[in-house]
Formats: C-alpha cells, structure tokens, sequence
C-alpha cells in the first residue's frame, strides 16, 4: 500500500474558512475506499507554533525559546514536523486500505507558507461559499451552541475575535493563495456542491486521479460505518449535518433571514466588492446591496483589516508574506537539506566520509548559530543597561537642578558645623 511520501504525495489538504461547508465535502469523501478523511485535525498549527512555547506549569519557557533560536535551525525543524506529521499521517492509512488522506482543517490559512515548504506536491481543495452564507452559519452555530455572535459587535472588539479573522483576513488570504491556476489545486464551491453532488464528486475525483465510486455522496447510507463513527464521533464541525442523509440547498441563501442589514451592510464594506466578484459571488453582492441600499466601494475597509491584523499578530506572532500566492510547482521547497544534493556528492565519494563531513558541518552551525545567540543577548543587555544608567543619571540631574545654589548651600552648612564644634 502506497504511503504519503516526503513530497506530499498522497496528501490532500482541505483550505478553507469554518463554516464554509467542509463537513459536508468530508463526510461525502470519506465513503470512497481509497480515501481517509475524518474530521478536523488542526495539529499542523500546533506544529508551526511549537517553537513559541507557551508557558506551562513546569515552567522553561525561556529555556525552550532560547533552545529553538539558538540551537535548532529552520531546515531542521521543518524536517522534525514533516516527519512528526506523515508518521501521524501514514498511522492513519495502515490498515485502512486507503492510499489517500484528506486534512480538513479550517483556519490552515494561518501557515500557508509553511504548508508549501512542508509538502509541496500535497494537493489543496479550495472550498469557497459565499462570505454572507458563512458569516450567516457563525450566528447560526452559535446560537445554537449557546455561545453568541454578531457581525457588529466582532468586528469592533478590542480584543482578538478569531471569527472576525476567519470572515476578513482568512477569507481574503485563501484567494490571494488561489488566485492563479496550479496544477496541484482544485477549486469546488459549496453552492455547486449540494446542487449537483454526484457531478461535483466526479469532477473532484478526477482531480485526484481516482475514479468517482458510485453513491458516495449519499452520506446517509453510511451511518453505521467505521469510517462514520470516527467521523461523528470527534464532535466538530457543522453539528446539524447529522440531522440530514444528503445534501440540501436550504442554506445556500438564508443569510437574509438570520442576518440583519446592519451587519450585512457592515460587513459587505469590510470585504469590498472586489474580493466578492473575485470568488464569483457578484450576484450575492448586488443582493446584499439591493436589500441595504448601499453602494459597496471596490477597496476593504483597510482601518477594520489593519486594527483585525495588530490583533492577531499580537496574539500568535505570525508573520504572513503579503499576498501570499501559491508556490510554483517547479521550486525546491521540497528539499530536506540545508546543503545542495550536489554538494554533498562534491564532499567526498566515500559514503562514511560525507556523513561524517555533514556531521561536522551541522556541529560546526549549530555552535554558530548558539553563540551567534549569546552574543546578541550580551549586546541587548548591555544596550538595556546602558540606557538605564544614563536614565539614572538623567534623573540625578534633573532633582539637582530643582536646588538652587546646591553646591553653595553645601559648603556654608560645612562650615557652620565646625565653627559650632570648635573652641573658639
């Protein structure tokens, strides 16, 4: 049984933003024997963040920073996740009988970067709905849920509201990833997907070089299986899809009813016309402007999307490249080496040799890069105690110069006390 390789091969990640309709692609795809798909995973994340190292109760946070800056270089770190993630990926397949694995996981716009350099050849589904539909499925979920929401009132908070980046910085970034075509990429809309699921499944299929499996979209006949307990059983996800057998188009255009013009007009103007036209979704557009009455301009709203980004960026520390777009299938992102293939056969044709060279050169690195480190720190505490020192002697100064006559007032107190204390 084929297993996925250090490429990506076999790979198949699902993009999008929660509340987008990936429960339901998953459960459909997930009834094809040589697919494993379950629910949301998310350990990737996990992964790009763990050199951050939150605090825990044993402590060493510093300790574990300082590890990872000064000890551990990037390529071998990405090597240490790529393997961390297929022994996780591949545990899955054994015993399966599935040579595919579909990672759907909403939010994995956080790292597309580090997803491409992590598997290259792995093949990305973007899943689009339209932005009122999905913005309409948070209230609706929430409500459900007992945990409130409204477009209003996340938009405007002053702390980080993570669905308020789904619906603005996650949405706009996924089509900025997917904006040129990609051989690795596939693009499937929900609102196609529950009108015609067989035709979609088959379309979708061929991407993937498999054959669509008859039935397959009819979830509901597959209940009672392996594949459904696992699937039900994690309790994330869209928590009414288990209410239905099969697709439906009941949601395709209830936002007007569970939205209000308020927050469609808020929201519509946060996004601005273009990225709608850019999804496919000018007709929702020129709805949502119909029922509003208000002209949405092409341009975001740039004050709500940059005080959105301090929020986060504050809160994880992530660093995006600006329009970030997919990586060309041509690059060597691939590469598990922080030294050239070729070099390496230029080192020596002996086998033991180059191993013990590449030994000595990773030695040689890591103790660079540890006292490259240390020799940062020094410099950055003595810039800080420089500073101090001299604010000290400012503040000296400055309550010097509140006395007038200081020096003056000095002396004659001197001179009073010895002619007090004297004789004569």
């Amino acid at each position: 049984m084929p297993l996925i390789d250090t490429q990506g091969n076999g790979l198949v990640f699902l993009l999008c933003v929660p509340r987008s309709g990936s429960s339901l692609s998953t459960v459909m795809l997930q009834n094809h024997s040589r697919i494993f798909a379950t629910q949301e995973m998310w350990f990737l994340m996990n992964l790009v963040d763990l050199s951050r190292a939150d605090a825990r109760a044993y402590g060493g946070s510093s300790i574990i920073r300082q590890f990872y800056q000064a000890m551990v270089s990037e390529d071998h770190y990405e090597k240490a996740c790529r393997s961390f993630a297929l022994e996780i990926y591949n545990g899955f397949l054994e015993g399966s009988g599935a040579d595919f694995i579909v990672d759907k996981s909403p939010r994995y716009y956080y790292m597309l970067e580090w997803l491409d350099r992590l598997f290259p050849q792995s093949r990305r589904i973007h899943l689009q709905r339209n932005p009122l539909s999905v913005a309409a499925s948070f209230k609706k979920v929430n409500r459900h849920i007992g945990a409130g929401f409204n477009v209003m009132d996340s938009f405007n908070s002053s702390k980080l509201n993570m669905n308020a980046i789904d619906l603005t910085l996650g949405l706009s970034r996924l089509n900025d990833y997917f904006i040129e075509p990609h051989p690795y990429a596939y693009e499937l809309k929900y609102e196609q997907l529950v009108l015609d699921p067989q035709g979609e499944l088959e379309k979708l299929c061929s991407f993937l070089g498999i054959s669509y499996e008859q039935g397959m979209e009819q979830y509901g006949q597959f209940v009672n299986s392996a594949k459904a307990d696992m699937f039900y059983s994690m309790g994330v996800g869209d928590p009414f899809l288990s209410t239905h057998r099969e697709a439906h188009q009941g949601s395709v255009n209830n936002w007007k009813s569970i939205l209000d013009r308020q927050e469609v007009e808020l929201y519509c103007r946060v996004l601005g016309a273009r990225l709608f036209h850019r999804m496919g979704y000018s007709e929702q557009l020129a709805e949502a402007e119909r029922w509003t009455g208000v002209r949405v301009d092409d341009e975001p709203d740039q004050e709500v999307m940059e005080r959105l980004w301090k929020q986060l960026e504050a809160a994880t520390g992530c660093r995006w490249e600006p329009s970030y777009r997919m990586s060309a299938p041509d690059n060597d992102a691939g590469s598990l080496s922080s030294v050239p293939r070729d070099s390496e056969k230029e080192l020596s044709g002996s086998p033991d040799a180059t191993r013990e060279a590449m030994i000595t050169i990773r030695q040689l690195q890591t103790a660079l890069r540890a006292a490259e480190h240390r020799l940062e720190h020094g410099y950055t505490e003595q810039q800080r105690l420089k500073k101090q020192l001299a604010s000290a002697h400012h503040k000296l100064q400055r309550i010097k110069s509140w006395i007038p006559f200081a020096h003056q007032i000095s002396a004659w107190a001197s001179q009073r006390k010895m002619v007090r204390g004297g004789k004569s």
